[in-house]
């Protein structure tokens, strides 16, 4: 497991897939990404941190190196887990009034939701952009949680049979 954050000083220094390519598993083996490289072409667009010649240029980018990964015999899975406005704002409430959820909810989170339609629009083009035969996308609707498991461990395991 890898958990991406905001990028190190080491990490701004290299091309942004650099830190990925890093953690690509060996042969047999898994790594699951908490988040990923498509940080380029949603956060960073939406709030600035790539100039727009960047991140439109990512989404080439982000195709070859999932098909580099892909001919080489890594079996690529991405999820986008949707809630609506709704949900989240039930969510973010929730997160604020229960004592051990509190960590989960900052200032940034509020910002963020602020941004609803710029992130929407980030994301369609996103989707549309990078859902390739060999690395698709699987869109999955996640107002409900448990559901929202059982689908993406669904598509875990049928993509895993197809592979092996």
């Amino acid at each position: 497991m890898v958990p991406i954050a905001a990028p190190t000083e080491e990490e701004r220094a290299q091309h942004y897939l650099w830190r990925f390519w890093r953690h690509v598993p060996a042969d047999g083996r898994i790594t699951i990404f908490d988040r990923s490289w498509y940080g380029r072409v949603l956060v960073e667009r939406v709030e600035g941190f790539a100039r727009e010649e960047e991140w439109r240029r990512a989404y080439l980018e982000i195709n070859e190196f999932e098909d580099q990964l892909t001919r080489h015999g890594a079996v690529v899975m991405k999820f986008w887990l949707h809630v609506s406005q709704e949900e989240q704002l039930r969510r973010f409430k929730d997160r604020e009034k229960t004592a051990y959820k509190r960590h989960k909810i900052t200032e940034e989170d509020w910002r963020n939701r602020k941004r609803w339609d710029a992130y929407a629009q980030a994301i369609d083009e996103m989707v549309a952009r990078c859902s390739t035969p060999r690395a698709p996308w699987t869109l999955v609707p996640a107002n409900d949680k448990r559901l929202a498991r059982i689908k993406v461990l669904e598509q875990f395991v049928t993509r895993w049979e197809k592979a092996l």
